[in-house]
């Protein structure tokens, strides 16, 4: 699965996207996949009770999945999927 990241995270991954090829089919472990990558991915992204950070957002096809089965919201090799950090603006 290609995964887009963006902001200080494409510095962590060392681009624009990451090849993942995760040990299930739920979005959490797409992430696991990826921190066990980029361990400094996981204190970026996870709390230490290993939810979502607030303001990081997941992206499958387009939609948040916070509006689909969040961490559980299953996934396949062809979807769109995207990782999205904190944003400070002002």
């Amino acid at each position: 699965m290609l995964v887009k990241v963006f902001a200080n995270l494409r510095q962590i991954c060392g681009g624009v996207t990451v090849e993942v090829k995760p040990d299930g089919n739920r979005v959490m472990d797409v992430l696991n996949k990826m921190i066990e990558m980029f361990p400094e991915l996981q204190d970026e992204i996870l709390t230490p009770e290993r939810q979502l950070r607030p303001f990081v957002h997941v992206y499958v096809n387009g939609q948040n999945i916070i509006h689909l089965d969040e961490l559980e919201t299953r996934v396949v090799e062809t979807d769109q999927f995207a990782l999205f950090p904190p944003v400070a603006g002002g």
